[in-house]
């Protein structure tokens, strides 16, 4: 902290990096060391085609399924620690997925294109603006009728820990501009913390 010229200290600005870096020195709750049960079964299903993007990866379980159905695969997220973690599992297992340290606010600066966008935990992190920066970001990377697979915390959990709920509507109204909403479905968010999980949307939505 430094001293500000009426002698009292300023307050630390929050670092968001090394808040989420801190998270994976230990096992956050939706780290749970496998795909989430949903997307397991829409890649069994075939949904998961062509270039594949998991976005805000994690340590990067939803890459790796991907590009064990031999797609190719990349995982970005925010914090280096989960990357170095994603990037350690890929080599254990010998799976080709790739992972890069990256804003998923600026996702055209990859310089590449995806057939396939997956969001496990990342949308219901943002305010509405960033919300709105993400939602553009993603427009301006998905392939045309490209899909978008996202799993969100839900109105329907009860309780007020954890991350802001999401109602069906505020899906809808996000992606209401060049894509077309297909489905919003119930679904569970599997975490470390609770047997039961934590009360999800399931949506998928494809880029017109």
């Amino acid at each position: 902290m430094t001293d500000d010229p009426r002698g009292q200290s300023e307050a630390p600005v929050p670092d968001p990096l090394h808040d989420f870096n801190a998270i994976y020195d230990s096992t956050p709750p939706w780290d749970i060391g496998r795909p989430q049960p949903a997307f397991e079964r829409l890649a069994e299903s075939g949904s998961f085609v062509g270039s594949v993007l998991d976005v805000g990866c994690g340590t990067g379980e939803h890459a790796l399924l991907a590009s064990s159905l031999g797609l190719m695969a990349l995982g970005v997220d925010f914090a280096p620690r989960a990357i170095e973690l994603a990037q350690m599992k890929a080599s254990e297992r010998g799976v080709g997925a790739r992972f890069k340290v990256w804003d998923a606010l600026d996702l055209p600066g990859l310089g590449e294109r995806f057939d396939t966008i997956l969001d496990c935990g990342l949308f219901h992190v943002f305010d509405d603006d960033q919300r709105s920066s993400y939602v553009s970001s993603l427009k301006a990377t998905i392939s045309a009728h490209g899909h978008f697979y996202m799993l969100c915390f839900s109105d329907r959990q009860p309780g007020d820990w954890g991350p802001r709920r999401v109602t069906e509507e505020e899906v809808h109204t996000s992606f209401a501009e060049g894509w077309r909403v297909d489905s919003v479905e119930p679904a569970v968010i599997d975490i470390t913390i609770d047997p039961n999980g934590a009360q999800a949307w399931l949506a998928v939505v494809t880029r017109v």
